[in-house]
């Protein structure tokens, strides 16, 4: 069965939520966050609880998903949309969550504030390294370089102004704006999904990966994907019946203005230009020079009007000085350098360095596959998208549990199988459960991870065999 099938195999008979099943799941999932939040302000039993909290959001959550995989009526979009809101509502009062890179940019965007390029000065040198905004930033962060596009720069800049420094004004003002960018998701979704709306909601916005790191951790990837993704909705829109220049235009320059928070977003472009090239029947690289003209356009505009310059371009690559565990381009060099070490060679950063390289270059070749299949009528745009997304997540030289996203929400979306996305959501439900939910660093306290992880496990074995009597029907046989 191709990827892009839609699935028609017959309702099975394994037990899904009843109506009033799914109220239960959705008041367990709040159980959960405010158990989450709870944490995060607390003492010793911290972790346990906060642990508690996620396994009991990821566990309504995936249950939820059983009731809408299935077709049945409850939950519908609504009422999962209302959940959503219901499920944000503690993580906004939270500090940040999971991560510590919101306090990042709040620093950058002191450092914006005082009239220097973030995009070229770190936080210790424009701040002082004994500055409180720079002691809140994590480690390896304190002294590098905003690696953000000048919109977000510019987000940074005026929040810090605003809050004149409070380290918790600065946090809510965050939470705003990537709320903003979630509000533009929720929008974007299901004008994409079409007649998949309700699964597409459950796995690309309602996931526990959206909700602990575009709400609690607000990471600035919200925004990224709350203007791609409206983009995209705009401009494949004005290509359905016929040419409808000026909304394309729109959301060409929504999706270039995300890529000015983040570059990765430069691929919708690519998707959009793609699909125009097919609806008019050839001109693709007539079509990709006017994608990339607009880009241009906008990037010199908003680099000028904002003031903060070029200097993001220079900084692109300042996300990768860190070898991140979890980018299958770096295990290579993990292997080789291990091995070399054994003899005496420190190979690892240089064989980090040749699996970035090849990552890049299998990268490129995926993409260019896939809009080749495009263009070719094989894959639908929405797919494309999500394909495109994964190879840049998979093959590039920085995964975080967060960058799944880029990924998952497109592939939610498209008009994949029942088993594309129950295989989706089960890298999710893993993903949520991965980082640590209290930022810090644990290194030196394996054991207080050990008893929390343990706990909060035995919490949520004991909330599902509940669920499993009160929230799930027997199952029926087909008549």
């Amino acid at each position: 069965m191709s990827l892009s099938a839609i699935d028609r195999r017959p309702t099975t008979t394994s037990a899904t939520p009843s109506s009033g099943g799914v109220d239960v799941l959705r008041w367990t999932g709040f159980g959960g966050v405010v158990l989450l939040t709870a944490a995060a302000w607390a003492g010793t039993v911290a972790l346990a609880a906060g642990v508690a909290g996620v396994g009991l959001l990821v566990l309504s959550w995936a249950l939820l998903g059983r009731s809408v995989l299935a077709g049945r009526p409850r939950p519908s979009a609504r009422w999962l949309k209302r959940t959503l809101i219901l499920w944000c509502g503690p993580l906004l009062v939270a500090p940040p969550l999971f991560s510590l890179d919101l306090y990042s940019y709040l620093a950058q965007g002191e450092v914006a504030a005082r009239g220097l390029d973030p995009n070229a000065v770190g936080p210790a040198t424009g701040l002082g390294a004994t500055a409180d905004a720079v002691q809140r930033v994590g480690g390896y962060w304190q002294d590098t370089p905003s690696p953000y596009g000048p919109l977000f720069g510019a987000v940074e800049r005026l929040i810090a102004q605003v809050s004149a420094g409070d380290p918790v004004v600065g946090v809510l003002l965050h939470r705003l704006v990537e709320v903003l960018g979630l509000a533009l998701i929720v929008w974007a979704v299901p004008r994409l999904a079409g007649a998949s709306g309700r699964a597409a909601l459950w796995l690309g916005v309602l996931n526990p990966l959206v909700l602990w790191h575009l709400v609690a951790g607000a990471h600035n990837d919200s925004l990224m994907l709350g203007l791609m993704l409206a983009g995209t909705a705009v401009a494949l829109g004005a290509l359905r019946d016929r040419v409808e220049w000026w909304p394309l235009a729109f959301g060409v320059g929504l999706i270039a203005l995300a890529a000015e928070v983040k570059l990765p977003a430069l691929v919708a472009l690519a998707v959009v230009g793609t699909a125009l090239a097919r609806r008019r029947g050839g001109g693709f690289v007539l079509v990709g020079l006017g994608m990339a003209g607009a880009f241009l356009a906008v990037s010199v505009g908003v680099s000028v009007l904002t003031g903060l310059g070029f200097g993001w371009v220079r900084a692109l690559g300042t996300s990768g000085l860190v070898a991140s565990w979890m980018a299958p381009t770096n295990w290579f060099g993990f292997a080789i350098g291990g091995v070399g070490s054994l003899f005496g060679a420190d190979l690892t950063t240089t064989m980090i360095g040749v699996g970035k390289v090849i990552g890049y270059v299998l990268a490129a070749g995926v993409i260019a596959v896939v809009l080749h299949r495009q263009l070719r009528g094989r894959v639908d745009a929405v797919t494309a998208l999500g394909l495109v997304l994964a190879a840049v997540v998979v093959l590039g030289p920085v995964v975080q549990p967060w960058y799944l996203l880029w990924a998952v929400i497109p592939l939610a979306v498209a008009p994949v199988t029942t088993l594309v996305r129950t295989r989706l959501a089960a890298v999710v439900a893993v993903f949520a459960v991965l980082v640590p939910p209290l930022a810090g660093n644990f290194s030196g306290r394996v054991g207080q991870l050990v008893v929390g992880y343990a706990v909060g496990i035995l919490v949520v074995g004991a909330a599902f065999l509940v669920l499993r009597r009160k929230s799930i029907e027997k199952p029926r046989s087909r008549v």
